[in-house]
């Protein structure tokens, strides 16, 4: 299983919100681009970066940041937030981002997230995410009538990376992973799934991995890494 830390960007500073509302950011960090460096140090593989600002905005905002961040680690970046078009997706790329992360055009555009796949394959990731069991949009900001299973199946077989399923619900409380939601995606579609949203300690990773059925891909980690409830070198041992 791999393990994504995030590094969240609101107004160029390492932050974490609760259920994505940006007025409650806590920053955790200045400088996003130490932060990268020291989740890199720490031993994991890749890093999980989205632009909060951008998010809500429909547009790059927090550009600098990240280009700092693609300069400080030499582990592979996945980038979402404000990323609406064929041209924002290959500026990033050519910026050096791994994987491109796409959510409100999943569900607006999924034509944009199609052609994307077939240009740079295994280099597109779509953000599902859900309250209250529908897919959410606009930074969060903006409820659609669709589940995450209907937006998933758009994507099978179009050369899309991964299914980044976010429980905004939790994310950002660290009240443990919703093993079960995540699995049944997993188990309906064929794209490999990261889990996000709500992970307190290491006992969410093991559940994850234990689960029977379609293996979950990976976990973003996010407040319990930065409160200290889970230590990189604990994660990675059980993830590994």
């Amino acid at each position: 299983m791999i393990l994504f830390p995030a590094i969240d960007l609101k107004n160029g500073q390492c932050v974490r919100v609760v259920h994505g509302d940006l007025d409650t950011a806590t920053v955790f960090n200045n400088s996003p681009a130490d932060q990268a460096r020291a989740w890199a140090d720490g031993g994991f593989h890749w890093v999980h970066v989205v632009d909060l600002n951008g998010a809500v905005e429909g547009k790059a905002v927090n550009e600098a940041a990240v280009e700092q961040i693609l300069s400080a680690v030499s582990i592979p970046v996945q980038l979402g937030g404000g990323i609406r078009s064929m041209a924002d997706i290959e500026r990033w790329i050519e910026a050096g981002v791994s994987r491109v992360i796409l959510g409100t055009v999943a569900v607006t555009e999924p034509e944009i997230v199609k052609a994307a796949a077939r240009a740079w394959p295994e280099q597109i990731a779509v953000s599902v995410d859900v309250r209250a069991g529908k897919v959410a949009t606009q930074g969060w900001t903006e409820s659609s009538d669709l589940d995450a299973v209907t937006v998933a199946r758009r994507f099978e077989d179009v050369g899309v990376g991964a299914l980044i399923i976010t429980d905004i619900d939790r994310d950002g409380t660290t009240m443990g992973f919703n093993v079960d939601a995540f699995g049944a995606i997993a188990d309906a579609v064929a794209i490999p799934v990261i889990a996000a949203g709500g992970l307190a300690s290491v006992d969410d990773i093991v559940r994850l991995k234990a689960r029977a059925g379609t293996p979950i891909h990976g976990a973003v980690l996010g407040r319990a890494l930065y409160n200290g409830d889970i230590t990189p070198a604990d994660a990675l041992r059980v993830a590994a």
